[in-house]
């Protein structure tokens, strides 16, 4: 957890995501509100449509938070760039995190505890925490920067002992959010 901890301590001031709410205590938030609004698409509509809205919604909504760090990038985006946010999901100890793996290409982390899980059990929404938090992971990175590619086989939240997280920066013919026109 060492390169979190200093991408954490490298002048804060100077970082765009210095003052950042922690992204553990937005999911919060946003589940105490979406919690009564997916009770009342339950009744109306059956638990497989209201999950699928869920989905759905959360969905567009990490697309766009991508795009929102990534036009707050500066320089435009890659996979050192995607790293340095990731304090914003470990802040106030979200994430037991070892990283296997950070290089320009690759960046491999093992997720040994997740206190988002925890916190929509208590809440809960366990049934729905992987909508509301491990569906954001792969679709975030196509609003930050499509070249990074999310592929994992297991999260907590699914019932593993931990989440094997492996993003890859695929240079191809995509160009960074921050560089489009």
């Amino acid at each position: 957890m060492t390169d979190r901890a200093e991408a954490a301590d490298a002048s804060p001031a100077a970082s765009p995501i210095a003052n950042e709410i922690g992204i553990l205590e937005r999911r919060r938030i946003e589940a105490g509100v979406i919690a009564p609004i997916y009770a009342v698409m339950r009744e109306r509509f059956g638990e497989e449509q209201a999950k699928g809205v869920i989905e759905t919604a959360i969905k567009r909504a990490a697309i766009a938070s991508g795009k929102y760090f990534a036009a707050r990038t500066p320089g435009g985006t890659n996979l050192q760039t995607f790293r340095e946010l990731q304090v914003l999901w470990t802040k106030d100890d979200a994430l037991t995190v070892e990283i296997v793996t950070a290089t320009d290409d690759r960046f491999d982390l093992n997720i040994h505890r997740c206190r988002y899980a925890e916190t929509y059990r208590e809440m809960g929404l366990g049934d729905i925490g992987h909508l509301l938090s491990c569906n954001r992971d792969g679709v975030f990175c196509q609003g930050y920067d499509p070249r990074i590619k999310l592929t994992h086989t297991q999260t907590i939240m699914g019932g593993a002992d931990h989440c094997n997280f492996r993003y890859r920066l695929e240079e191809g013919d995509e160009t960074p959010v921050a560089e489009r026109p």
